[in-house]
Parts: structure tokens; sequence; C-alpha cells
């Protein structure tokens, strides 16, 4: 049987309780044949002092979207999936609103995965460029 778009996004951020992604209110909102989309609200919650989106909390966004992508496109019952390494460029300042982070494969591997992630807000200015390699390891048995 497969899930309809609302009935996999729901189990899919169900997953997130108790977790980071709960903390920072991140949600998955979209996803494609090769890609996924989560959103961050940004509040004084992810603020630096100053009152600007914490570079921290758009780096644990875009891994979170990232680690889920390698998630879901793994098969989970014999792999578990890690990051490896996570780079991130700020460009752009915001201090309310959301952020979206899109996460698209660069590669696919066996074993290893590098995605791009796009962060932007909701006039879809790019505020940050991420890129996450994930790990794919198998289960022990």
């Amino acid at each position: 049987m497969q899930l309809s778009k609302e009935e996999f996004l729901a189990k899919v951020n169900a997953v997130s309780k108790n977790t980071l992604m709960e903390t920072l209110n991140i949600e998955i909102v979209d996803y494609g044949d090769d890609f996924l989309v989560a959103r961050m609200p940004v509040t004084p919650r992810v603020h630096q002092p100053d009152g600007v989106l914490h570079g921290g909390a758009t780096a644990a966004l875009a891994e979170s979207v990232g680690s889920f992508a390698s998630h879901i496109f793994t098969d989970i019952e014999k792999y578990f999936v890690r990051g490896l390494e996570i780079t991130a460029n700020h460009l752009k300042s915001i201090s309310e609103g959301y952020v979206y982070a899109k996460a698209t494969f660069l590669h696919k591997g066996r074993t290893t995965q590098l995605l791009d992630i796009r962060v932007t807000d909701d006039a879809d200015n790019l505020i940050s460029i991420c890129r996450l390699s994930t790990i794919s390891l198998p289960k022990k048995k």
C-alpha cells in the first residue's frame, strides 16, 4: 500500500518527537524522487543575541534535512545513516518568517552520499548554501 503525500509527511515528522528537530520546530514539508524540503521558523528561539538567525541553527536545519533525505532513500532494514561532514556558507541574514532547506543529491553511492542543501527564506532569497556528506553502514545482524 502506497502512502499519500500527507500520510508520508505525517509519518516522517512523527519520528522527530523528542529530538533536536522538535526543539527547533523543524518539519519536513515536501519531497520528490530526488529531493527533500524542511522548514524552520525564525524566532528568538533560533536567534543570535543581536536578533538574527544563528548559523548553528541553520546548520542543524541543513543536517537534519540532508540526513533525513539519505535515510529515506536508503534501505533502512539493512543500513543506518550517519553524517560525516557539513559545511555552511551563510550569505544573508534573516530575523523572522521561515527558512526552507531543500536537500538534493550530488552523489548517491551505496556507501557515501553528498547532498547540496540550499536554505532560502519565504521570498526564495538564498540565505545559506550547505553541503553534507553521509555514510550508509550495514546494520549488525
